[in-house]
């Protein structure tokens, strides 16, 4: 699905948008590799600034206090051009981080929330789902509230969950082609 119209851009700032799990970090950097871009993973330009992870961040400083460091981070990115960024999956619920991203190309790795948990299930670093007693209610009840910003924000929605990195990489160089 194609919702913007871009006209060929010169190194192009490329948002990849979408839940927890649906392979952002992944997908960034094997299409920076493949385009010669900049890679940056949103969390971890916030751990690398801040030296603390992310899990660390919300439970001495709290969400409120990430997502103003996430909105402070994607405002410096979106000064850049030709790079790749993997946001977090909660980057899109600020209108001040929609602003941001729309002078790029923003692109919804879509995954399931089967998927999703299929991904994420056992990990600890995910401050949202790390001490739920039903992380995959958790994951529906996100993906419910940010699944039509997805959406809307997107220029192009890509199925992400049940396909390959590789399958992935090529349907945005495709649509990057056509622009």
């Amino acid at each position: 699905m194609i919702k913007r119209t871009h006209y060929r851009i010169k190194d192009p700032t490329i948002y990849l948008i979408g839940p927890m799990g649906a392979g952002k970090s992944t997908v960034g950097y094997v299409l920076a590799n493949r385009l010669r871009l900049n890679f940056f993973d949103l969390d971890r330009e916030i751990e690398r600034q801040t030296k603390q992870s992310i899990a660390e961040i919300f439970e001495t400083a709290g969400e409120q206090a990430f997502r103003d460091l996430e909105s402070e981070t994607i405002a410096n990115l979106s000064s850049r051009r030709g790079i790749v960024v993997a946001t977090g999956g909660g980057v899109i619920v600020r209108e001040q981080n929609q602003r941001c991203m729309r002078n790029g190309i923003v692109i919804y790795l879509y995954a399931s929330v089967e998927q999703q948990y299929a991904r994420v299930a056992k990990s600890q670093h995910r401050p949202l789902i790390r001490n739920s007693e039903d992380p995959k209610a958790v994951l529906a009840e996100l993906m419910g509230e940010r699944d039509p910003i997805y959406r809307r924000e997107a220029d192009l929605i890509v199925m992400s969950g049940d396909r390959s990195t590789d399958k992935v990489v090529n349907n945005i160089q495709k649509y990057l082609l056509d622009l």
